[in-house]
């Protein structure tokens, strides 16, 4: 019975965020009420507010898996791997399979979906907030994986996060400017190594 009820939850919660990512694409997201999505949902207020508290919440929350991503590649990594090259190489990676979350991703509506967060304050606001978490997630594996002091490991996923998010908006605003993925990966490669060398030279015998 509880499997049945998370299955129905778990519905509930992709047919309120696919129409209003559908509708937020289609108008702008300052232009679409809570309640159109609600309408177009066919949930009321109160239900799409059990699942998203806030406006913002249905768009970025695509985000959230990946909130502790980092963390968890750190505590994942390898006997004998470094984090900074268990992230480095986790980067990369991504960036071979067009994950989404490096920016080198030319489906149209993923590029539509990025967009519409970096250009949107709201929602640029919120996903700060997921950097925040990320920050948080990324320094307490550190302390517990790699024995780094607490004030280090602070100043290396504040490092990490930002170098990511920024990574990632480069890419994003290429294929915006009309790089395709494959046009871009060579320089998203170069640009992600280059960032890379320049934190391990300032986190060298630290992370």
């Amino acid at each position: 019975m509880t499997g049945l009820r998370e299955r129905k939850r778990a519905r509930t919660h992709a047919a309120i965020s696919e129409a209003a990512i559908a509708l937020f694409l289609e108008r702008g997201f300052d232009q679409v009420s809570v309640a159109q999505v609600a309408e177009a949902a066919e949930v009321s207020k109160r239900t799409l507010f059990a699942y998203f508290p806030v406006k913002e919440d249905l768009v970025v929350h695509r985000f959230a898996d990946h909130e502790t991503e980092s963390a968890r590649v750190v505590r994942a990594r390898p006997p004998g791997v470094a984090p900074l090259a268990a992230l480095r190489d986790h980067f990369l990676d991504g960036l071979r399979d067009r994950d989404p979350i490096t920016g080198l991703n030319d489906v149209p509506e993923i590029l539509a979906l990025t967009r519409m967060v970096r250009e949107t304050p709201a929602l640029r606001s919120r996903a700060i907030r997921f950097q925040e978490g990320a920050e948080r997630a990324l320094t307490e594996a550190l302390q517990e994986t790699a024995g780094v002091p607490a004030l280090t490991a602070r100043l290396a996923a504040t490092h990490l996060v930002a170098t990511h998010w920024l990574l990632t908006m480069d890419n994003s605003k290429a294929l915006d400017g009309g790089q395709t993925a494959e046009e871009r990966y060579p320089e998203a490669v170069a640009d992600a190594e280059h960032a890379f060398a320049l934190l391990s030279e300032g986190l060298a015998g630290h992370v």
